[in-house]
């Protein structure tokens, strides 16, 4: 897999030197605590995203619940088919929602329903994703939704590994330029703690009305923070 490394954008969110009159032997001051130093910073890469996400929905409405639900379920089945037909496995194709609602007039009594199928389909060839969403809403005609599409990387283990090493030399920088501003030495790693993240925002597609329909997949950041806590000497 193609990659473009970022130039790394360091967050120093927490910076904090504990030592105050150290001794030589960097253990403990009058206080009682630990010294220290405590650095966080945040290692980013960029890779190209080789999955597709997409959620397709198939909406009906008509005077009656079961007509409408029996219609439904036939234009979408049409559409899992289709996505099938195309060369998607049946794992990378999930029934994700399925609702059925009343819809009102203006007096609040019940006009008729509405029901909404949501089938997620994970696309690992991109470059043909376009076609595949193309024939599953040419399958559901004018029923289809386009609801949602994310793109990511499958396998980002080795993105990780260069973010989490670029996160770690950052944070060491960073301690010995506080060290050498306090006027102390650096001592050994104390501990070393990767920051909890939220996980990767999606990136959204982006989707033309023309036929075949373009997908860009542009490039994904990825980013490791760390928290490394030095010994004082």
């Amino acid at each position: 897999m193609t990659t473009r490394t970022l130039s790394m954008a360091a967050i120093a969110a927490t910076i904090a030197l504990t030592a105050a009159g150290c001794g030589n032997d960097g253990a403990s001051g009058a206080d009682g605590r630990a010294h220290g130093i405590t650095t966080q910073a945040t290692g980013k890469v960029a890779g190209t995203p080789d999955t597709l996400t997409v959620v397709l929905g198939v909406q009906t409405k008509g005077a009656e619940a079961n007509a409408t639900l029996a219609a439904n379920a036939e234009k979408a089945t049409a559409l899992i088919d289709t996505l099938k037909a195309k060369g998607l496995d049946a794992k990378d194709i999930a029934t994700s929602g399925l609702s059925v609602q009343p819809t009102y007039g203006p007096s609040g009594v019940i006009t008729g329903y509405q029901v909404d199928n949501q089938v997620t389909a994970t696309v690992h060839d991109i470059g043909r994703s376009g076609e595949l969403i193309d024939a599953a809403a040419a399958a559901a005609g004018d029923a289809v939704r386009v609801r949602d599409t994310t793109f990511s990387i499958a396998d980002d283990g080795e993105l990780r590994a260069q973010a989490r090493e670029r996160a770690v030399r950052q944070a060491q920088a960073q301690a010995g330029q506080i060290a050498s501003a306090a006027g102390v030495g650096l001592g050994a790693v104390r501990s070393i703690t990767e920051v909890p993240a939220s996980g990767p925002a999606p990136m959204p597609g982006v989707f033309a009305d023309r036929v075949p329909t373009p997908i860009q997949p542009g490039s994904q950041e990825l980013s490791v923070t760390v928290e490394v806590v030095y010994d004082v000497d």
